[in-house]
């Protein structure tokens, strides 16, 4: 694994000064919540608060707008019969990563003259909110003024709001089960090093949602059963956030993970966290904080209850490979001729990135929801799965 240069340890070795500042101040224990939450979004120092790069062959990860602009154009077809049927046809896209996404969806809607009014961003990173305007305004400048960021979330909204691996990136808690007993694991520390502390659970709503899941993770009742997993109450919280907000329109969500009976499955004992840094992934949250991402997968069951309790209708849940395929991904790949091998074959091989089920085709899924807006969804004329919630 490529080790970090000077500068970057240096920032490493605040953020841990500064967490376990936290820690000490904190009785000593503080949750993996809040360890996760200072990690990567601590003001300044923060994974995704601080400049270091996060996406691309330089950074820790890809996601799938900067795999292919095959993603943003299909998604765009989506959009193409969302946009028409509303009042006021905005998007709103929340973390768009580089601006890529943004890029293709509005060059794709600019061949159909089906742009919307606006096309909000809130970005919490300074270092990509800069990379995007630069994108936006060099490659795309005739749509720029399509484009404005947002420092927080409006108070009403009409239009559609997009979330690619957003939710993955929300802080969860870890909770340990042990002969039907449950614990929050936290993080202490004590000689410049973290370590994990196992300790009850104080949250009255964390406690009541473990207590059900047992049901789920030791279906037998078997005598030491132990298992370890993620509660996102964050994830949940913000969908709620945008029902409350929404007037007319549609919520996508696009994120790796599974509903709960295979996320809380009972061989799925050791959980869903992981963390990746410059392309390797790893379970040790510990290491270099500040300059590496930590995620979880998404428990989509949690969200689409969330969401329906807030006011929200489900309007469809799938692959990412089933909505993209219904989307229209390979007559959008068939605009290239395939005798063009030297831009075909990239493109063809991007789309099997995105539609393998042994890559993101099967792992990642689009889940919908609507607001005053009842029209059948072009993306889930296929492959539903909701009976999977």
């Amino acid at each position: 694994m490529l080790l970090p240069n000077e500068s970057a340890l240096a920032h490493s070795q605040l953020v841990q000064a500064m967490i376990q500042k936290q820690i000490h101040a904190a009785s000593h224990w503080i949750s993996f919540e809040q360890y996760m939450n200072l990690a990567l979004y601590a003001p300044g120092l923060g994974y995704y608060s601080s400049g270091a790069t996060k996406l691309g062959s330089a950074g820790d990860f890809v996601t799938a707008p900067e795999l292919s602009p095959l993603f943003g154009r299909t998604l765009a077809h989506q959009l193409k019969q969302i946009l028409p049927l509303l009042a006021q046809p905005n998007i709103l896209e929340f973390g768009a990563g580089t601006g890529k996404l943004a890029r293709d969806i509005l060059l794709e809607l600019e061949k159909f003259n089906v742009l919307p009014e606006k096309y909000f961003i809130l970005e919490v990173s300074a270092e990509l909110r800069q990379r995007q305007q630069i994108l936006i305004a060099n490659e795309i400048p005739q749509l720029m003024q399509k484009v404005e960021w947002l420092d927080q979330l409006p108070e009403q909204l009409t239009g559609v709001v997009i979330a690619n691996e957003v939710l993955d990136a929300m802080p969860v808690h870890i909770i340990k089960w042990q002969n039907s007993i449950a614990l929050e694991r936290g993080v202490s520390a004590e000689n410049n090093r973290f370590f994990w502390q196992d300790r009850p659970i104080r949250s009255p709503q964390l406690n009541t949602i473990a207590e059900e899941l047992i049901h789920e993770i030791n279906p037998n009742n078997l005598p030491d059963f132990e298992y370890l997993s993620e509660i996102n109450l964050a994830a949940p919280g913000f969908v709620c956030s945008l029902a409350e907000r929404l007037r007319e329109g549609v919520i996508l969500l696009i994120d790796y993970g599974f509903g709960r009976s295979e996320y809380y499955h009972p061989q799925r004992n050791q959980g869903t966290f992981m963390c990746h840094y410059r392309h390797h992934a790893h379970d040790d949250p510990f290491y270099l904080p500040g300059l590496q991402d930590i995620t979880s997968h998404v428990e989509f069951s949690a969200i689409a209850i969330a969401a329906i309790n807030a006011g929200l209708q489900l309007m469809g849940y799938t692959t990412q490979a089933h909505f993209l395929i219904n989307c229209g991904i390979t007559t959008i790949l068939s605009q290239t001729a395939a005798e063009d091998t030297i831009r075909y074959l990239p493109q063809s091989n991007q789309l099997q990135k995105l539609v393998s089920p042994a890559e993101m085709g099967e792992l990642f899924k689009v889940i919908a929801f609507g607001k005053n807006f009842n029209e059948p969804l072009i993306g889930f004329r296929s492959g539903d799965m909701t009976r999977l919630l």
